[in-house]
């Protein structure tokens, strides 16, 4: 259930943390005279993704091939369309792809064809994740129904307790989520809240691009298919599932590394709604990175290992986050802050769901 009261951060930082910081960040930028925004790098990837993501479903539909082939291809998708969504989609609507406004409407919009909504994913991420990371009842990114605790200060169930186990089968289920059901819901919600991350969408607008978007993917994704390939229906059910599970578990994967976890503080403000720590110490001690010096995590992920350095500065492009590390970890160390990472992804992972495992025993129970 979230929360509608207005938080308020606090203003005291004698230590000018973040104006230290952001100064900082800024000369980096000046000195070597690189734009904060992708550049060619970014467009090379972009490229990657999208084949990883489209050529496998465009060969299922013109080369005839064996079902193990076609399942296989199915995953790859999936890998692809997480691609697309860490590296391209979002990028794109933190306005960090480029230092154009249509070009980052462009590549955020590439969310409809992943199964989701621009407008919801604005505000869920960029309004409430973004700026209330970590409160119970605020950020909507904690908030699992009943069937997965996350914080302590969720309400425990009995089966919690074997979260640790049956969570990994529920991550999967996040995009396809998106297609049938959240969308919808949230739409509703936010609607209503009225909020949004910029000027208030036209209800009738907004509705309407919901429900043509949402035509538009099930038919490119399920109803082609089906007309074009001499397949059994279930069996392109299958493959639709398939690629969504592997993209889901992919995304849930990456997100909850860096949030839940112990390291990772889940404040609750005092009852006029404030918090006792600004907004870039917040974000400092509830967000974790990992495998910040593998290549390839760094590559695939869109930066998204380095989730201290997003959160803090989530209008820059993630192909500069390797950089930036070393001065926001140098900063945090000075101005004696948190800096939280793990090594490897490895650990990170087993992290995770050591802390879910402690999440799930009856609270009296809990170290």
């Amino acid at each position: 259930m979230m929360n509608n009261t207005t938080l308020k951060f606090s203003r005291k930082d004698p230590a000018n943390f973040f104006r230290t910081l952001n100064s900082r960040v800024n000369n980096y930028f000046k000195e070597n005279n690189i734009r904060r925004t992708g550049n060619w790098q970014l467009w090379i990837k972009t490229i990657v993704m999208f084949c990883i993501f489209l050529v496998p479903y465009f060969l299922i539909l013109t080369i005839e091939m064996p079902g193990w082939l076609q399942i296989l291809f199915t995953v790859f998708m999936g890998i692809g369309m997480a691609g697309v969504g860490m590296n391209v989609m979002h990028d794109g609507n933190h306005g960090a792809f480029s230092n154009k406004t249509w070009i980052n409407d462009l590549m955020g919009s590439s969310i409809y064809i992943l199964a989701g909504n621009v407008y919801n994913w604005k505000v869920q991420h960029n309004v409430l994740h973004h700026t209330y990371t970590n409160v119970h009842g605020h950020d909507e990114d904690l908030d699992a129904g009943r069937i997965l605790r996350f914080t302590k200060h969720a309400e425990w169930k009995w089966y919690h307790k074997f979260q640790h186990y049956y969570s990994v089968l529920l991550y999967g289920l996040l995009t396809i989520n998106w297609a049938i059901t959240t969308d919808f819901l949230q739409m509703k919600r936010y609607m209503k809240r009225k909020l949004a991350y910029g000027k208030l969408p036209n209800p009738f607008v907004n509705w309407s691009t919901l429900v043509l978007s949402k035509i538009i993917y099930l038919t490119m994704w399920i109803i082609l298919p089906m007309l074009i390939l001499d397949l059994s229906w279930w069996k392109i059910l299958i493959g639709f599932f398939v690629m969504h599970y592997t993209a889901g578990l992919i995304l849930s994967v990456v997100f909850q590394l860096a949030h839940v976890m112990e390291e990772a503080e889940m404040p609750i403000p005092e009852k006029d709604g404030s918090l006792k720590n600004t907004w870039a110490i917040h974000q400092l001690k509830t967000t974790v990175n990992f495998s910040p010096k593998n290549k390839l995590i760094n590559w695939f992920t869109g930066g998204l290992n380095h989730q201290v350095e997003h959160h803090i500065f989530p209008n820059i492009s993630h192909i500069h986050y390797g950089k930036i590390a070393e001065i926001v970890k140098k900063t945090a160390k000075e101005f004696n802050l948190p800096y939280n990472e793990y090594k490897t992804t490895r650990k990170a992972i087993i992290a995770h769901f050591s802390y879910l495992r402690l999440m799930g025993m009856k609270p009296k129970l809990q170290a």
